[in-house]
């Protein structure tokens, strides 16, 4: 009996130690990953694309879709971030603000601003802090939304103005945790009238798990919650406050969702959960795309998807 439990505590200490270990590994990964500049080197392309609807392309409104355009300096926390403001095509029927993720930029919003164009709405491309156009965070850091979401709140109410329109936005990867964080944290929640999502960053946890899963190591879920307590020792973060699936579900206005099956990195899980539980008018494409791929997938498909769900937020 003696020998049966020392071999017990022994491969207790085993199995601890090794999740330890492994999660040690995961949370230096996601630490990797919310460190600025590491996937912006990982994605960079040694010739940038020329269509200005393909992810990666780099150039004004004007220069990518002959669109004028007016740069503007939206006055954040950290100080002023540059925006570009497109007006609508025709009469205005409403303003759009355009989020992008980790390593993204203002043109990864091309795709859904020719839509928002010429249904008439007047839309702002917004730069956040650690973009090349605002200012760096002290730590250098993405924050998945816990420390971005003031920056867009300040380009919400730019735009809102002293009349306080409601405005409609648009959000992909890690811009949807920034706009997940704003709607929870934002006195000033209430002006976003219509959301759209592209692949959109729920929920850390569930990062956590898909970079478990990723390693190939037996016990990938406690190897992700053992990642979850060394985290905020490596961040500074508690990333346990980056969920914001039941924030959307409880938005009230009506909500575009694009996912794809094969995305890489922000796993399609919590999306899906999301639109099961959603009472307010939703739209959803479902694809078998990676990461922000939906539209390269089926741009058709895509387009009538959106413009199904503009049509719902001028009902």
């Amino acid at each position: 009996m003696r020998l049966i439990l020392v071999l017990a505590f022994i491969l207790a200490l085993a199995g601890t130690g090794y999740v330890a270990l492994t999660g040690y590994f995961v949370a230096r990964a996601a630490t990797q990953l919310l460190t600025v500049g590491t996937i912006a080197s990982a994605i960079a392309l040694a010739t940038p694309p020329k269509d200005p609807l393909t992810l990666g392309y780099r150039g004004s409104p004007v220069d990518a879709l002959s669109l004028p355009f007016e740069a503007v300096e939206i006055v954040t926390p950290l100080g002023a971030a540059e925006a570009w403001l497109v007006p609508a095509a025709g009469d205005e029927v409403g303003r759009a603000v355009y989020v992008h993720g980790i390593a993204g930029a203002r043109e990864d919003g091309y795709r859904h601003l020719t839509l928002l164009h010429e249904a008439g709405w007047t839309t702002l491309l917004i730069s956040y802090r650690n973009d090349p156009s605002a200012p760096a965070s002290p730590a250098r850091r993405y924050a998945f939304g816990l420390e971005e979401w003031p920056d867009l709140e300040a380009a919400i109410l730019h735009l809102s103005g002293a009349e306080a329109a409601p405005v409609l936005v648009v959000a992909e990867s890690m811009g949807a945790a920034v706009l997940g964080q704003f709607l929870t944290n934002s006195a000033h929640a209430d002006r976003v009238r219509a959301i759209a999502l592209d692949s959109p960053a729920l929920s850390f946890g569930s990062v956590l798990e898909h970079l478990s899963q990723l390693s190939g190591n037996p016990l990938p879920g406690p190897m992700a919650w053992a990642a979850t307590l060394i985290l905020p020792g490596m961040t500074g973060l508690d990333l346990t406050r980056a969920e914001v699936g039941a924030t959307y579900a409880a938005f009230p206005g009506p909500l575009f969702l694009a996912h794809g099956t094969g995305d890489r990195i922000t796993p399609i899980g919590p999306a899906e959960t999301l639109a099961a539980s959603r009472a307010a008018p939703t739209v959803t494409l479902w694809t078998g795309a990676d990461h922000l791929g939906s539209y390269a997938e089926n741009p058709t498909a895509y387009r009538t998807a959106f413009r199904a769900f503009l049509d719902l937020v001028a009902d």
